[in-house]
């Protein structure tokens, strides 16, 4: 009997995985090792091997962005502000659009892409799972058995696109952090194997994104779109992109600024421009640096460097 179960155990032992040591290194020994830099997907706020998320209300366009930053990562090209340095493939999951609509805005991005020169040859650049066209819906990413299930169909894809968290990771309570967990570990997982990802969530109600913050902590970068104050419904897709978490980049790189699209074709212009003049108006009307910084929200410091920008171009 006890041959017998040194046996088992021993069979046991052999039928599991082996994991690698767990291997700290010395202070010296890090600072002498040969990391290769950091590229760009998209410079300079969706980095290769990087975690990124954009957050916006219903309606806003955020899909709409998330498909024109996946077109210009998978054709090389640009998109707003950024630029992609090369090609890279893009595998996008949609958990929400009709195939139809989905179809229809893709058409339309590609014709703009066209006519300004731009054309993906190869048709694996971006690969799309549509929830729409799979007979039981997108597997549940939030469980370690969906992530098995779509792990194969991502292939040599360096960007995915999770569009949107609300209705691809299913399990659990949003705003718990516990809840996050499990797709925190896939998102560290595909970053270890050299991907990146991009996840779309929505806003709350009070603006900010839905759920734990603790979705942030492991983000290079999170975008914000609003709608501006003087938005209309005839505008369309028109919003203010925020970023609330710039990882890497900082200054005029990091600044907000207004982006809008029309026939599939996109536009954006910097909203210090019209900063400045409030604040110069306020100015002339007498008020304080302290009392514009309330005014406008944001802080005295930029208030003065304003100030002092209107004063140069008098």
């Amino acid at each position: 009997m006890r041959a017998a179960a040194i046996s088992i155990a021993e069979r046991i032992d052999v039928a599991q995985p082996l994991v690698p040591p767990l291997l700290p290194i010395g202070l010296g020994s890090f600072l002498r090792r040969d990391f290769p830099p950091r590229e760009q997907l998209l410079a300079p706020w969706l980095p290769a091997k990087g975690l990124s998320m954009v957050f916006a209300p219903r309606g806003v366009g955020k899909t709409h962005f998330a498909l024109a930053v996946a077109y210009a990562v998978a054709s090389g090209s640009r998109f707003l502000k950024w630029s992609a340095p090369l090609p890279r493939k893009v595998f996008l999951l949609d958990g929400e659009m009709p195939a139809a609509a989905l179809q229809e805005r893709w058409r339309e991005i590609v014709k703009a892409g066209a006519d300004d020169g731009i054309d993906i040859e190869d048709d694996d650049a971006i690969r799309i799972l549509s929830s729409d066209l799979c007979e039981f819906g997108i597997p549940d990413l939030s469980t370690e058995a969906g992530q098995k299930q779509l792990e194969p169909l991502i292939g040599d894809a360096e960007l995915i696109v999770v569009d949107n968290l609300s209705t691809i990771c299913r399990s659990g309570k949003e705003n718990e952090s516990e809840s996050w967990g499990c797709v925190q570990a896939w998102a560290l997982g595909q970053r270890r194997k050299g991907r990146s990802v991009l996840f779309v969530h929505h806003a709350g109600k009070g603006g900010e994104q839905r759920g734990t913050s603790k979705r942030e902590d492991v983000m290079d970068s999170v975008v914000k779109l609003s709608h501006p104050e003087d938005y209309d419904a005839a505008d369309g897709a028109r919003f203010t992109v925020t970023f609330t978490k710039s990882r890497g980049f900082f200054g005029d790189d990091a600044e907000s600024f207004e982006a809008s699209m029309r026939d599939g074709r996109w536009s954006w212009k910097d909203i210090a421009d019209a900063l400045i003049a409030q604040a110069r108006a306020m100015a002339t009307e007498g008020m304080t640096q302290r009392q514009i910084a309330k005014e406008l929200g944001c802080s005295p410091a930029k208030v003065n460097r304003m100030l002092a920008k209107a004063r140069e171009t008098v």
